[in-house]
């Protein structure tokens, strides 16, 4: 009786029960993201990846699939730091809880130091850090840009450096980040404002020491990019004397610190100094010599001038020039005269080789033969009519009247053929149309717009392609 009352069962199966829990962890947690070291790796022939990952207090199991293995770009290994992106499940035949990794990636240091490798085998591959391409620096530049921080040390230390190096240089400072995820962003754009405006001779791009991911902003390929496109020559001077970033390999000139950078971009004055010390030395000590060497020169032509008088000199000169003038005339009238006998024999030549003389004699030649043509033509007509009127007179009378009357009967005849020949209605201006396969046409719908037609003149013919049909007077 007092089961009626006991509420009813519901039994699972082990295979149910895996299930459902498999299905509440999947929609539970979704997909995550887990940080923890890499141990125990298995590689089978599958291609699939097993692997557990652990902290200092715990650990789970995780499978990475073949087709996510694919988008790897490092080799998984034990104690490896890495970051996975996976959904929490359960392997439902052993009941065993896991993750399947969807996306792995390193994390912490080591990670930031093989990126800092691959871009710079990259860039260094692409030619941004060939010394060919790099600019010389200034020696004296008339103004100095400083990409910084406005607010670090390294800028009082350049200031420091230059004031006291060679405080005559004009600066002007390009204030930016030098730290954090938009410093790479802000330092490129720094570095594009200076290239536009163009104030400065050369920049000094800096910053002070710290870790590898203090640095990073300089370790950005925007950085790199910006300092090879820019049109001022950049002296790197990021962090300490061990620091290497990707921006020392693409500036123009790397500095070990921003006061090593500063003492690059200007000369030393007290050196400057002495040097001009020395040059103002050299130069009196020249100009001393040029001028006792002048002196003596002076003299010496002095003496010259003495011994060779100016008068006796133009004397000579305008008899020698005297004497080129007569020459000059005398060889200027005889090449006149030889130019004038040229001209008149080639005037000559001309004349006995002018064509009007062969058309004059062309044309009378001409004459005399259309002449002799014309007389001949005459003779030859006589002749042949005298031959004919011999030849009738000769034959009987009863055969000259028939042949009269032939004759005249012939002449009908033609006259009849001709003015019903289809000749002489093509002399009037009228013409045979015909189609392509020959037809006569008599009507326009004999013909399609588009056709060919070729019309018959009495001259010759024309060939024509119908545009379109008129129609006419069908009963006519």
């Amino acid at each position: 009786m007092n089961d009626l009352f006991e509420p009813r069962r519901e039994v699972y199966t082990v295979s149910r029960l895996n299930r459902e829990a498999s299905l509440l962890l999947d929609e539970g947690l979704g997909r995550v993201w887990i940080e923890g070291e890499l141990s125990s790796i298995a590689r089978p022939s599958s291609g699939h990846l097993y692997f557990t990952l652990k902290d200092e207090r715990a650990q789970v199991r995780c499978a990475m699939f073949r087709q996510a293995n694919r988008r790897l770009r490092f080799t998984p290994r034990d104690g490896l730091q890495v970051m996975l992106r996976a959904r929490v499940g359960l392997y439902e035949p052993r009941g065993d809880y896991q993750l399947i990794v969807e996306e792995m990636e390193e994390s912490g240091l080591g990670a930031l130091q093989r990126e800092f490798e691959a871009l710079k085998a990259r860039l260094a591959a692409e030619g941004l850090f060939a010394e060919a391409r790099k600019r010389p620096i200034p020696r004296l530049p008339r103004r100095i840009g400083i990409v910084t921080s406005p607010t670090g040390a390294a800028l009082r230390d350049i200031l420091t450096t230059l004031r006291r190096r060679f405080p005559a240089v004009p600066v002007l400072i390009y204030p930016t980040s030098v730290q954090g995820s938009s410093a790479g962003a802000e330092i490129a754009a720094a570095l594009a404002r200076a290239s536009r405006r163009g104030d400065c001779d050369v920049l000094i791009l800096a910053r002070g020491g710290g870790s590898l991911e203090d640095l990073w902003a300089f370790n950005e390929e925007i950085v790199a990019r910006a300092i090879v496109a820019c049109s001022v020559p950049v002296i790197a001077g990021v962090g300490h004397e061990v620091d290497v970033t990707i921006a020392d390999f693409a500036a123009d000139l790397r500095a070990p610190t921003p006061t090593g950078a500063a003492e690059r971009a200007v000369p030393d004055a007290d050196e400057w100094l002495q040097r001009l010390a020395t040059l103002q030395r050299r130069l009196r000590q020249a100009a001393g010599r040029e001028t006792r060497l002048a002196a003596h020169r002076l003299q010496g032509l002095h003496h010259r001038l003495r011994r060779v008088h100016p008068a006796q000199q133009l004397a000579r000169d305008a008899q020698r020039l005297d004497g080129l003038e007569r020459r000059l005339q005398a060889a200027q009238a005889a090449a006149h005269a030889g130019i004038r006998r040229r001209v008149e024999g080639l005037a000559a030549r001309i004349a006995r080789q002018s064509p009007a003389l062969r058309l004059q004699a062309q044309r009378h030649r001409l004459g005399l033969l259309e002449r002799r043509l014309i007389s001949a033509m005459s003779q030859q007509r006589r002749s042949a009519a005298a031959r004919l009127e011999a030849a009738a007179r000769a034959l009987p009378p009863t055969i000259a009247q028939l042949l009269e009357r032939r004759g005249a009967a012939l002449s009908a005849a033609s006259r009849a053929l001709h003015a019903i020949s289809p000749l002489g209605t093509l002399q009037r201006g009228y013409a045979i149309v015909t189609t392509a396969d020959g037809r006569v046409l008599r009507q326009a719908g004999g013909v399609a717009a588009g056709e060919r037609i070729t019309a018959r003149l009495a001259d010759g013919s024309l060939e024509a392609e119908v545009r379109c049909r008129v129609p006419g007077d069908e009963s006519a």
